[in-house]
């Protein structure tokens, strides 16, 4: 059985990057269009709701805001990175199982390989970690399996266990 990305996983994981894009391109409109073509009378009334007080500096105004709008473009592009490539490592993340033992990483190994299984997380977070002798060299290789990533650790695991 090979383990597949858990669909609702890669759906919230996804609409949450979509939204950190979307966000991203409305401050990047706002920092780089709109703010910088508005005065920075238009642009204290249309934020603060208010006209500005006497003798108040509009340039400095318009130009701290136009700052921040590229500080939550930079902010939400580097969320839209940091969910978006996760699902994407989560998806190309390959281990498959059968009676015998697993492969991952496009090598096989066999279930007496298992060095030691660290299932600390598993009953509240459904996380397992194996460490694997690697049967040509001996370097001991750690695997992490997310029964919310993947589809199938559970029965990995009651495998193992079993």
């Amino acid at each position: 059985m090979e383990l597949k990305l858990n669909r609702e996983y890669a759906l919230r994981h996804l609409f949450v990057a979509a939204l950190m894009a979307g966000l991203c391109g409305w401050f990047g409109y706002d920092g780089f269009v709109k703010y910088p073509q508005t005065t920075g009378h238009d642009l204290y009334v249309s934020i603060e709701g208010a006209e500005p007080p006497e003798n108040f500096d509009l340039d400095a105004f318009k130009a701290q805001k136009i700052k921040t709008q590229y500080g939550f473009t930079a902010l939400t592009f580097a969320a839209f990175l940091v969910v978006a490539l996760g699902v994407l490592g989560s998806a190309r993340f390959k281990f498959a199982f059968d009676a015998d033992g697993f492969t991952f990483r496009g090598e096989r190994f066999g279930y007496g390989d298992i060095a030691k299984i660290d299932d600390r997380a598993w009953a509240k977070k459904g996380i397992v970690r194996l460490y694997v002798k690697h049967p040509a060299n001996g370097a001991v290789v750690p695997i992490t399996l997310d029964a919310w990533h993947h589809a199938g650790v559970k029965d990995f695991y009651a495998q193992v266990k079993g």
